[in-house]
């Protein structure tokens, strides 16, 4: 029903910023809670936040909390998560999500269509 396409992964700093985009296809982009998940090696994929269908409710991992912003641009078919204060543990690839759930937000299991993932990758 949608698909969806990371971008903005990289090799930054420790300290260093980095803004990571998902473009969704289709028309019904606004019918879906959108959540970013990110995974290291040898690491479970963890969740790391989503945002609302209207973009006005957010959640976050206490790991990233004051450190990262989601949002989304409903018009542009995207959300966006600005990655600030960058540290060596946030290394992983990082996954954006869209589901249909509105109550089961923070673990996979709410997340019905996956992106490939983009490389984010903190030097210390």
């Amino acid at each position: 029903q949608v698909q969806l396409v990371e971008s903005g992964g990289g090799l930054v700093q420790a300290g260093g910023s980095l803004r990571l985009s998902c473009a969704a296809s289709g028309r019904t982009f606004t019918s879906y809670t959108m959540g970013w998940f990110r995974q290291a090696p040898g690491k479970e994929r963890e969740f790391v936040a989503t945002i609302n269908r209207s973009g006005d409710s957010t959640r976050y991992a206490d790991s990233v909390k004051g450190r990262f912003t989601i949002s989304r641009d409903n018009a542009k078919n995207t959300v966006y998560l600005q990655m600030n204060s960058l540290k060596p543990e946030d290394t992983a690839l990082y996954y954006c999500a869209a589901g249909l759930r509105l109550l089961v937000v923070t673990t996979a299991l709410g997340y019905d269509y996956w992106g490939q993932g983009t490389q984010v990758t903190v030097s210390s």
